[in-house]
């Protein structure tokens, strides 16, 4: 699961980054408008922390445009502000959640995983192409009963091409989901042709009936096997 941070208190912003770390989230982190834009338009996340007030715009301005893209992240709003016209002006512009500065770490890690919980149970909790059964809750992979031993980039990398099951997933975009933007290009382009060749050789061993399909320059395909 990927997550953004944006906050401009730096001290606050790190210690929420590394206690979601913990958690095994994949965490990137923006300290002002500018720059958390620039991340919303070029990933996508699974749950996005945004402070209300950032140096160069408002959070809520931001979530304003995130929702006028279309974009289909969860928001959960962090703010120093309790005051009631702000909760529901967040409410209104689509936040899923928000929470008042101070919070618990605890706290604020039990909403995330709750909204990513929910986000996954419309729909997206179990992920299928033919006999292979991805668990997202759990990170499980099944091909048929037998249960497949993937390290986490390989499960990662798994995820991302079922969400995207049938279409093209060029290999920048692969890279940038697994290792979010803070990738060495050649280097994680070699180590993700590693990845996905372990990964390919797994599923074939299983006799699984979907296929990581190589587009040769370009990126990868997962779709089923023609019989």
């Amino acid at each position: 699961m990927k997550l953004l941070v944006i906050e401009d208190e730096k001290e606050l912003r790190e210690t929420i980054v590394a206690s979601l770390q913990k958690q095994q989230y994949l965490v990137e982190s923006a300290a002002d408008y500018s720059s958390g834009l620039h991340k919303v338009i070029s990933f996508d996340y699974d749950c996005i922390l945004l402070d209300v007030m950032l140096p160069g715009g408002s959070g809520l301005d931001l979530l304003k445009e995130i929702k006028e893209m279309g974009k289909s992240d969860r928001v959960i709003i962090i703010s120093a502000k309790n005051a009631i016209d702000d909760k529901l002006k967040g409410f209104e512009l689509g936040a899923d959640d928000y929470l008042t500065k101070p919070f618990h770490l605890a706290e604020l890690n039990a909403r995330v995983k709750s909204l990513i919980r929910r986000n996954t149970d419309k729909g997206q909790a179990l992920l299928e192409i033919g006999n292979l059964v991805l668990d997202v809750e759990n990170r499980v992979v099944r091909v048929e009963k037998l249960e497949l031993t993937l390290n986490r980039k390989e499960f990662d990398i798994l995820e991302y091409l079922c969400i995207n099951k049938n279409r093209l997933v060029q290999r920048t975009a692969l890279a940038e989901h697994v290792w979010g933007d803070y990738m060495d290009e050649a280097d994680n382009f070699e180590f993700l042709y590693s990845q996905v060749k372990n990964l390919r050789k797994k599923m074939k061993d299983a006799q699984c009936t979907a296929e990581i399909r190589a587009v040769y320059g370009m990126g990868y395909r997962l779709e089923l096997i023609d019989l």
